[in-house]
């Protein structure tokens, strides 16, 4: 019997959409309509109003996402976009590639996401853009963001690769990622918890101008076929992957409190087993559905725990060890070792635990034990 416990196991939801599934991939094959088409744009439509978006169109992968809704900014070399460097490479990924600044801010020790007091002390005379990540699947505080943003009249470009489906109170009001910003940036990358069966992304606006310029800039920069306005890139979502994400859109809500369920189940648990002390558990910020893409702890001597649980059969996973303004390839921006502390400590001591729907207390429980085991508890 296996007794091994994955970071991830898609297989448990799968089987609860299995035939779902394989009858929309069957749909796509008897039309014999693969890219963009009728698949994409009721995916299009089912996800726009499932967020409460004015607009969706959907591309190629999470890293175009952002690439794109940067590119409808117009951005400039020499210009600075200010984001966290505590996120996947593709969020700084997408500023470089534009000839622009990546410019980065520390971050809040607690949630892991981006200060606003840090991002209003980075606003310079070049800033053209604000691009927050909603960490792990917590959003970043829009509120106070955005206001600064209109405050500077700086757009703010969402990173929601890890947030379908999570969302802050405004006056009572649930709002979506990806509903609040200029544009919001998703993946559906396997693991995601909205995920395909390959890359795919997806980007929000609620402005008309914007979205537009997207679609366009999505097939070449053209809007009629052959004819094209400005350079784009080719980046198309899939029908089958559309198809695919519509089954699994309908079954988010329920898998997102599934993994809220088990989150409230591990914070329970080490509180039980007297580890407070030596691990900390995500912090859930007032006003906020936290939907846990992962469950991410702080601790000492992590790369040690890692092994050490590794050997026990449970799977866990450093989200991310390197921060971007540590990376090689940003050298020539010329931060240094301890410019950004808490980004550069939460590198350290990160580590995320199995966290999917279908995972059992039970399991959980053995998690949290061996976690005891290793501290000597």
């Amino acid at each position: 019997m296996d007794t091994t416990i994955p970071i991830l196991d898609l297989n448990r939801s799968y089987g609860e959409i299995a035939e779902e599934v394989r009858g929309a991939v069957q749909r796509v094959l008897d039309g014999q309509q693969f890219i963009l088409g009728q698949e994409v744009a009721d995916f299009e439509e089912q996800a726009a109003n499932f967020l409460g978006a004015n607009h969706a169109t959907g591309c190629a992968s999470g890293s175009d996402a952002l690439l794109l809704a940067l590119m409808s900014l117009d951005l400039q070399a020499g210009d600075e976009v200010i984001t966290t460097p505590f996120s996947f490479f593709a969020t700084a990924g997408a500023i470089e590639r534009l000839g622009a600044k990546p410019v980065f801010c520390d971050i809040d020790p607690d949630s892991l996401n981006l200060r606003p007091d840090l991002i209003a002390r980075a606003v310079g005379e070049r800033t053209r853009a604000i691009l927050p990540v909603h960490i792990f699947g917590q959003m970043a505080p829009m509120k106070e963001i955005l206001e600064l943003g209109a405050s500077r009249n700086i757009p703010v470009i969402e990173d929601c690769a890890q947030s379908f489906g999570a969302f802050e109170l405004f006056e009572g009001k649930p709002c979506y990622s990806g509903t609040l910003g200029t544009a919001g940036c998703f993946s559906f990358f396997p693991t995601k918890n909205l995920g395909g069966c390959g890359d795919g992304g997806l980007i929000t606006t609620n402005d008309e101008g914007i979205y537009q310029r997207i679609r366009s800039l999505r097939v070449h920069g053209a809007l009629k076929t052959y004819i094209h306005e400005e350079v784009g890139l080719n980046s198309r979502l899939d029908a089958l992957q559309a198809a695919i994400l519509s089954v699994k859109l309908t079954r988010l809500p329920q898998w997102n409190e599934q993994r809220r369920e088990a989150a409230g189940v591990y914070s329970i648990l080490f509180g039980e087993h007297g580890l407070l002390d030596r691990v900390q558990v995500p912090v859930v910020q007032d006003g906020r559905n936290h939907i846990f893409h992962q469950y991410v702890i702080q601790c000492d001597r992590r790369d040690a725990l890692k092994d050490y649980l590794s050997r026990q059969g449970i799977g866990t996973k450093v989200y991310y060890p390197l921060c971007l303004h540590r990376q090689p390839c940003f050298a020539h921006l010329g931060y240094q070792e301890g410019d950004l502390p808490v980004a550069e400590e939460a590198s350290r001591r990160v580590l995320a635990l199995p966290i999917f729907p279908g995972i059992t207390p039970e399991e959980q429980e053995r998690i949290v034990e061996t976690i005891a085991a290793f501290y000597g508890g």
